[in-house]
Formats: C-alpha cells, structure tokens, sequence
C-alpha cells in the first residue's frame, strides 16, 4: 500500500511537470523559463522518492546536495526570467499611452460588475441584504480618485462600478511597487483614510486595474465571543496534549487524574513548539505592522492539537508580506521540533523513558532516515527506548507538516498564493482537500483534518493591496523547499526502503 502510494506521487509529480510542459510551449522562451524553474527544484525530489521505490537509498548528504544546486539553479532561471522579460515588455512598457478616452464619472455610467476572482468582497457584515442596493463612490469622491492617475503611474482608460467601489482599467507604467506606493500616498492626500487602493490582476484579460474600496471595507477586528471562543480552544488543547502525553506513556490521562505529573514534560512540549509556531507569525506581522486575531487552537485527542488557525485582521501590503508571516510560523515551529528530536535521538538509550515500535518510526521519510542515522543498529529492534524529546520533535514535525499543506488559509496555502497567485492556489487547496481525504480512509485523523479544511480553512486569503509584486526568487526556493519537507514529514517509507534501512527488523 505504502508503495503504491509513492508511485501515485511520483506519477502525479511527472504528470504536473509534462503538463506544464505542454502549456509553457505556447507561450515561448519566458513559458519554458518559467517551466524551468518550477521542474528544477521537483527533480531531486522525484529522484530521491523514485528511486526509493526500486530499492535506491541516496545519502542524506546527495540530498542536500542535490537541494542545494537546485536551489543555485533556481535562482539563476529566475535572474533569466526577469532579464528576458523586461527586455520582451520594454517597447510597450515605454511607449506613449494610447489616445483613449478619460474615465467618465460613476455616476453618469450604468453600474456593471466585473468579474475579479483577484477583487477584495466586502465582509458579509458590510453587506447589504436582499434586494438593497449598494452605494456607490459619491461623484465628489471619485472624481478625486480620478486625479490621482498619471502616465507615470497608471494611466486610467475605464471605470467600471464595483461592490460600493470602483474598478479602474487602463496602462501600468513604471515598476508596480512604486506606483502603488505613489497612487496610496496621493489617494491619501486627497481623501484621508476613507479609502483602500489595490493593485489586481484582470482575469479576462491578464491585465493590471486599481481596485478602490471604502476602508469600512477592512477587516473586522475579533469580537468578545471570538476572544472567549479562543480561550475555551486553548483549554481543550491543555487537556488533549496532557491525554496523548499519558497514551503514549501507556495510561488514559482522563482516567488517571493523579498522575497529571507525569504528563507535564510531554504535553508542555508540544504547547512549546505550538507558541514558538505562533510567535514565529507574530514577530513577521509585527515587521509589516499587519495585526493578527488570537490562536484559534485545534485539539485533538491522539496528537494534542493539530496547530492553530489565526486570521488576519488588517490587509496586507503586498505577497511577499503574506509569505513571510505565513512561512515563520512553520519555519521556526520546525526547526525547534527538528532539533528536539536530534537531541532526543542522541540521548535515546537503553534505560529512556519511553518504549516504541521500531515500525512506527516507517510511517515518515523524514524521522526514519534520522533514525537510522542517529540510532544506527539499535532501529532494528521490535521495541526502541527513547528519549521524551523524540515524542515532543516528531509530533512538532508533524503539527508544521499538516499546517504546510497547501489548502486555503492554511501556512501552507497562503505559501503557495504568495508565490503562485490566487488561480493555482485555488487549484492546489482542491488536490489537498482530495488527498486528506483519501488518506482519511486509512486514518480517522485524517478525516478530522479533512472537516477542519473544509469548513473553516478551505476559502484562499483576502488579497493584499498590491497582488502584482511577487516574492522574490529566495522566498519561492524556500517555500517549495517547506513543501517538499511536509512531504517527507507525512509521507511513509516504502517496504523495500524500510527494509534497506533496517527499520524494524
């Protein structure tokens, strides 16, 4: 099964590739640039996993290694890409703007709605109910908005109504982080802070518009209920984290009220690695000044919690901002949980505190090549004596793994809407959702997870105020690299590579 599974991924991996392929040809030198970079960080992966099928063990150091060029590649394609398209685009990009006529007031248009899968909603607060208009810009106000474009900037053409704002259609000039920054700046001037600009993307014709909403728009700060709502979660997982402390030293916690002492080591671990995790998104969102609503934790009786949900509560300036604050929490959470578990690895002996299956340590990639690595001979034991802090960093992985997939507001979500855009985050979160639930036929707690995603995780996030400018080729490399390892994190080792490594006997 295990096998069949890892052929599955490898196939759905060559699949992604060749059609990509297939799509990147019609758009030429920049599509297969593009092309380029997304195949070259998949292939050390596809190797290690495909030759793992056949019995092909490669070193942790070729992989590293083999990581480490890809990501040199990557970087390099993408310095190509931006050359090459800068030279494609520049003729345009220079060119006087068309002689078009100047938008006309909103007022004096028949209102029309576009079709922005890109566009902010207005929250279902703001909304009107049925059958109530909606209010459009008052003509006094746009027509200060209005003032505002220039050919330096952006050259408006067209003026559609949209929601209780106004979409406006024409000619970007200049680099688009500039004129964000000079359009907000003006629009601010004119208007004070009645008003939101956004930088989208038009789906029907790939072209760049300026979104403007009223800022009663924004994101609504957490309600008292909410507040309440998050500390009955933080609660509930206080006590999950001591129930699979006491499962995993043999006892039912619940049951056994009297022993609370001897859960305390593990279950504070596990809520150590979550507020690490958490404060990883903390400090980045506290850099772009973007406020954050209270933790919304996820209790689960097996593995203490499955991480937190945590919502944004004002926009976000850009996609690299959502990157950032998306990918420290895992970031962190995982590199505290990595170390735990070498350092348990390390002190594991004969006489630790807690006896495991040595088969269990083939249910992740990852966690049985350390094993073997840190344990050597002694994985192939039926029973192996370990240190706590191989529990407390192997669940910390798993908790920054499951929070990695890329699904809708999950970290691993906003990590692939940063980097891709919208459309193939979109794309993403609906394979995710059909994965966890297959894996949900195996294991119940999938289909936990499964519910969660579905219901209170699936919609992607809100755009920021400007979605043009995109990450950087360093945060793309990591983000698909955090990818990767939540593969390696959740994925199980195949018969022959347990067996190869020894695990188990």
């Amino acid at each position: 099964m295990q096998q069949m599974v890892t052929v599955l991924i490898l196939l759905a991996g060559l699949g992604v590739l060749s059609w990509g392929f297939y799509r990147a040809r019609s758009v030429g030198k920049l599509g297969i640039l593009a092309w380029l970079r997304s195949a070259v960080l998949m292939v050390p992966w596809l190797a290690f996993f495909g030759l793992g099928a056949v019995g092909v063990q490669l070193s942790l150091a070729s992989v590293l290694l083999l990581l480490v060029l890809a990501i040199g590649v990557y970087i390099t394609l993408g310095k190509r890409l931006r050359t090459t398209g800068t030279h494609s685009t520049l003729p345009d990009s220079i060119a006087p703007p068309e002689q078009a006529p100047l938008p006309s007031p909103l007022a004096d248009s028949a209102p029309t709605t576009l079709a922005l899968a890109n566009a902010p909603v207005a929250p279902e607060s703001n909304k009107p109910e049925l059958g109530q208009a909606i209010a459009p810009i008052p003509v006094a106000d746009l027509k200060e908005i209005q003032g505002i474009f220039g050919i330096d900037t952006f050259f408006a053409t067209e003026t559609i109504s949209y929601q209780n704002g106004a979409i406006f259609k024409g000619n970007l000039r200049g680099d688009p982080d500039q004129s964000h920054a000079q359009l907000t700046n003006a629009l601010k001037e004119r208007l004070g802070d009645r008003y939101r600009l956004f930088f989208l993307v038009d789906n029907q014709d790939s072209r760049p518009v300026v979104v403007v909403l009223p800022s009663s728009n924004d994101p609504k700060p957490t309600s008292l209920t909410q507040a309440l709502l998050a500390v009955g979660l933080a609660i509930a997982t206080i006590a999950t984290c001591m129930e699979a402390s006491g499962l995993l030293l043999g006892f039912d916690f619940f049951s056994n009220l009297a022993r609370f002492w001897e859960t305390l080591a593990i279950a504070l671990g596990i809520l150590s690695v979550l507020a690490v995790h958490e404060m990883g998104h903390r400090w980045l969102a506290h850099h772009y000044q973007v406020r954050l609503s209270p933790p919304f934790l996820i209790p689960v009786l097996q593995i203490g919690s499955f991480g937190a949900l945590t919502r944004f509560e004002s926009l976000l300036p850009n996609r690299t901002a959502l990157f950032d604050i998306a990918f420290a929490g895992p970031a962190l959470g995982g590199l505290v949980s990595f170390v735990l578990l070498v350092i348990g690895l390390l002190s594991s002996h004969n006489d630790a505190a807690i006896a495991l299956p040595s088969l269990l340590f083939q249910s992740s990639i990852l966690v049985g090549i350390l094993a073997r690595l840190f344990l050597a001979e002694a994985i192939q034991q039926p029973i192996i004596s370990v240190n706590p802090l191989v529990v407390v960093g192997w669940l910390g992985l798993v908790l920054t793994a499951v929070n990695l997939m890329p699904a809708g507001q999950l970290d691993g979500g906003r990590v692939v809407q940063a980097i891709y855009g919208r459309k193939l985050a979109g794309r993403t979160t609906v394979a995710t959702l059909i994965v966890v639930a297959l894996a949900a036929i195996i294991n119940p707690l999938a289909l936990y997870w499964l519910l969660v995603i579905l219901f209170l995780q699936r919609d992607l996030e809100t755009p920021a105020l400007n979605e043009l400018s995109e990450p950087n080729d360093t945060r793309a490399a990591l983000g698909l690299l955090a990818l990767f390892l939540m593969i390696a994190i959740l994925l199980p080792l195949t018969p022959t590579l347990a067996s190869r490594l020894g695990i188990g006997g």
